[in-house]
């Protein structure tokens, strides 16, 4: 198992695993799916290194990306020192393998290395079972909010209430 940087020659698979998961979404009727991301910002994020890909027996089986910043989202919250981890798609041919155990174990290293407080995600609407989730993996679960200012935020952002998730490292 191996963690590293997407590369702009991954930028169709990206796409390929954001189309699976807003699919899955929809099967699942789920109260949100992801909208077409735009290819620009997800190029700028792989142009600066926050675009991550796991890989099992040379096979790509999940990516994500990072920010430090999330202003948005965790308002006044977003001066503390925090990593937030936005769009994990898992290939379909690896679910049920927990890999956000892998991806949080990762984050802690990550963080602490960069001095960094929080590991922090958000997700819409209340799906308990995603909820549940990302409590097993340690994550803390803040509540559901409704954002104030969605106007920089893909459109799924408008549609329903954010739950919030964090993991304080200095509490650990």
């Amino acid at each position: 198992m191996t963690i590293k940087n997407v590369t702009a020659s991954d930028i169709e698979k990206i796409f390929a695993f954001y189309k699976i998961a807003s699919n899955y979404q929809r099967e699942k009727k789920t109260v949100i799916v992801w909208p077409d991301f735009d290819r620009e910002m997800v190029l700028n994020e792989i142009a600066e290194n926050r675009q991550f890909k796991l890989i099992v027996n040379n096979e790509v089986v999940c990516i994500w990306t990072i920010t430090f910043s999330d202003e948005q989202i965790w308002e006044d919250s977003n001066t503390d020192s925090a990593v937030y981890i936005h769009r994990i798609a898992v290939n379909p041919n690896f679910r049920g393998n927990n890999y956000i155990a892998t991806i949080t174990n990762w984050a802690k290293e990550y963080a602490l290395k960069k001095e960094i407080q929080f590991i922090r995600l958000d997700t819409l609407g209340e799906n308990k079972n995603l909820i549940t989730h990302y409590k097993n993996a340690g994550f803390h679960f803040l509540g559901l909010f409704n954002l104030k200012n969605t106007s920089n935020l893909p459109e799924h952002y408008k549609l329903a209430p954010v739950c919030l998730f964090e993991i304080d490292l200095y509490k650990n």
